[in-house]
């Protein structure tokens, strides 16, 4: 593997781990900052929330700038991010922080899947930004359960002193391994948002938020679908999750070897139908448990073997604005990661039945299909490139 890609991986786990942490570790910020578990739920869906809307936006302030330069400012303040919440004497000062690491967590991940495709030959370019999501999703998958052990063991915030610590290590290894990188011809932002008025790229957006939304309309209820549908006990619904992690953090990178095989188009059009057979089935394989685990880790392989896929496809589709193409598809995944949660809340409430979640969640992913295809049916417009002339 190009060691700057493994590089940009390793980062975007460390980067990556901040999001989704603190759900295994709730009670005891709960308890330690005395507010209730309800309101320390919010320090996720305000990150989650900053995250979507900064990437875009920071990615265009700060467009002039070198690449390299930029990555390591936007590290070290992801550093000092961490730092305020390792230090955190108040619930506020721990929001105020999560809204920092939030921004330059955003940027960094952008930041890594551009400058990827910068450094690797367009032969190899799907591939190795499927490396960057292997990275992304071993950190969103797995965070929570090593967040649980290292509070267990050391409290809650030795576990962001941790991904401070590291984050000094990405920096170091970016300053040595990467670079100077320059920017691009930069687009007027009239521009950009022209280029969004073209539903080719709106359609790849729309496919990879649906496509997320379908899966966490299941995932995000999982555990009381495998204590109702198998009867499974704690260890055993960990030993799922732990193997569901294991796939998906495959599947980022069998993504991206399959994009470059044969394409984008075909393997965005081959990984949502079969993600959504999948989603459709996985009720029906609950009878037999060796059954259900081949089902559940061909569900979490698929889970993150899409976005591969469409970033390279938006480089191809409209080079001159693929930057901050790429960072509006990482918010759209944020997006999607939301409305994925607020759908299968509203099912399961409805319902009152935890297995209908993978059949809402099949039908959402249907909807990303469709996107997904008239995005691949429309014609490839050039205007956008004309525009910075």
């Amino acid at each position: 593997m190009n060691i700057k890609v493994l590089i940009l991986a390793l980062t975007a786990i460390t980067v990556g781990l901040v999001e989704l942490i603190v759900g295994g570790i709730l009670p005891e910020i709960a308890a330690d900052l005395q507010v209730s578990i309800g309101s320390a739920g919010q320090l996720i869906t305000v990150f989650a929330l900053v995250y979507a809307i900064a990437g875009p936006v920071l990615l265009s302030l700060t467009a002039k700038m070198e690449r390299k330069k930029l990555f390591m400012i936007t590290l070290t303040i992801f550093f000092l991010g961490n730092m305020m919440t390792y230090l955190s004497p108040s619930f506020t000062f721990m929001m105020v922080a999560r809204v920092i690491t939030a921004m330059s967590a955003a940027l960094v991940i952008v930041l890594a899947l551009t400058i990827t495709a910068k450094v690797v030959q367009p032969v190899h370019r799907a591939k190795s930004l499927g490396f960057i999501y292997m990275g992304i999703s071993s950190s969103l998958v797995l965070g929570v359960p090593i967040g649980i052990v290292i509070t267990n063991f050391f409290g809650w915030r030795t576990v962001f002193l941790g991904i401070a610590i590291l984050s000094i290590g990405s920096i170091l290894m970016i300053y040595k391994f990467l670079e100077p990188i320059p920017s691009d011809k930069i687009l007027p932002l009239s521009a950009q948002l022209k280029s969004l008025a073209n539903f080719k790229i709106v359609g790849a957006h729309l496919a990879m938020m649906f496509m997320l939304a379908g899966h966490y309309t299941v995932y995000a209820y999982f555990t009381p679908f495998l204590e109702t549908t198998l009867q499974l006990n704690s260890y055993w619904v960990s030993i799922c999750y732990f193997l569901f992690g294991i796939a998906a953090v495959c599947g980022g990178a069998l993504g991206g070897t399959l994009a470059d095989r044969i394409g984008s188009p075909k393997s965005m059009m081959i990984v949502i139908s079969s993600f959504a057979i999948v989603l459709f089935i996985l009720p029906y394989t609950t009878f037999s448990f060796t059954l259900f685990i081949a089902a559940m880790m061909l569900w979490g392989a698929l889970s993150w073997a899409l976005a591969p896929g469409i970033q390279n496809y938006l480089i191809e589709t409209d080079p001159a604005s693929s930057d901050i193409h790429q960072s509006l598809n990482n918010s759209a995944l944020q997006i999607g990661i939301a409305l994925g949660s607020g759908i299968g809340g509203t099912v399961l409430e409805h319902t009152n039945s935890v297995v209908s979640t993978a059949g809402a969640g099949a039908s959402v992913v249907v909807i990303s299909f469709v996107f997904a295809a008239i995005s691949l049916a429309l014609p490839t417009h050039t205007k956008q490139l004309e525009l910075s002339k």
